[in-house]
């Protein structure tokens, strides 16, 4: 029986081994190198769990079979299990499907006031407090890196990190759940600056990508190919938070991509958290041109800000949210605004899941 999933036994025998690399005092010393071993360990054990349960199930049900002619009981406890066997079998060949490599890292969202001016802002801000009260119920912890806000409170643009506590199996990433959010998010609802009282359509951007580990050898970054201008933090309304030049603008010039940094203390942590991000784009862009050419960017987000082009709308008057992927709906707006969204992420993970199931079966 075993023989029929080779790749779990492989997976089994990976499991024990790091079980063993964790136990080296050597590795048990070395935070970075338990974190990546853990990171694997916890990617592992899902597989590892379907397939004990699968072969106990498997094993109990020939060994009731075997006596089911000498007593009843046993008949009934091997049809019992044989109808238990199915269900475990698809969960084993589940597991066994490759997930998103990055599903269990942490996550950088940046989200932008689009179309629709001041309301376009506020309804950024909207998000931001969504995906926030979201990561509170995960259990998750956010960090605002850099934010420029308007002055009725809206959000012109914010970028936070959203990070797991400990070391978690990838379905419980923070990138497995909000890698999905990338996109344009439509809200349809009466502006606080519309005297009239009519309904209008704005938008904000959300783009999420994976947070690179500060010791990841995937991606190295020559100091050369950096452009680094200091310039003094601001706040809402572009006043001034602080009287030194401690904000970063960091350039990298063969990608043109540019980060700007300015909510820490000093000019040196905001170097450090700049090129952090950085490093996450550049992952993030060198796993997207992978999946390109791999013919796989089943979730391309949407990088303009353009109305037309979204992945969700929020309609205030009928208290109704939209997946425009999935089909998804809901009158539940309200509770979802509030951080009550996993309902809409598991409507994209399944989604995902079933096309992965899909692409699997055709191999």
């Amino acid at each position: 029986m075993a023989e029929e999933f080779p790749a779990a036994k492989t997976a089994v025998d990976e499991y024990h081994k790091i079980e063993q690399e964790m136990s080296q005092p050597e590795v048990a010393s070395d935070p970075e190198k338990m974190r990546k071993l853990g990171r694997r360990h916890a990617e592992l054990s899902v597989i590892v769990s379907a397939y004990q349960r699968y072969m106990t199930l498997n094993d109990d049900y020939e060994a009731a079979k075997e006596m089911a002619s000498e007593d009843p009981d046993f008949a009934d406890e091997a049809k019992k299990l044989e109808g238990e066997l199915p269900e475990a079998r698809e969960k084993l060949r589940t597991a066994l499907i490759p997930r998103d490599p990055d599903d269990a890292r942490d996550t950088i969202m940046e989200i932008k006031a689009g179309a629709g001016g001041e309301e376009a802002a506020l309804f950024a801000g909207d998000l931001l407090r969504m995906y926030t009260r979201y990561a509170e119920r995960r259990g998750w912890s956010c960090e605002i890196q850099s934010q420029n806000g308007t002055e009725l409170g809206g959000v012109k643009d914010v970028q936070i990190a959203i990070r797991a506590k400990g070391t978690v199996a990838p379905a419980d990433g923070v990138w497995a759940s909000l890698k999905y959010e990338g996109g344009v998010h439509r809200v349809q609802r009466i502006p606080v600056t519309e005297s009239q009282g009519r309904i209008q359509t704005s938008a904000a951007g959300v783009i999420v990508f994976p947070e690179a580990d500060d010791d990841d050898d995937e991606i190295e970054i020559d100091p050369k190919d950096l452009k680094i201008d200091i310039f003094m933090s601001s706040g809402p309304g572009g006043q001034s938070v602080n009287t030194t030049y401690s904000a970063v603008r960091m350039t990298h010039i063969p990608t043109g991509i540019v980060v700007s940094m300015q909510d820490e203390k000093s000019q040196i942590q905001n170097r450090a958290a700049a090129l952090r991000v950085l490093k996450s784009r550049l992952l993030a862009m060198k796993h997207e041109q992978e999946a390109a050419e791999a013919a796989d960017m089943r979730h391309s987000q949407v990088r303009s800000l353009d109305r037309s082009e979204r992945i969700r709308t929020y309609n205030f008057p009928e208290n109704r949210i939209v997946d425009h992927r999935t089909n998804y709906k809901a009158y539940n707006l309200d509770q979802v605004l509030d951080g009550d969204l996993q309902a809409v992420i598991d409507s994209d993970i399944q989604a995902d899941e079933a096309a992965r199931l899909a692409q699997a079966d055709k191999q």
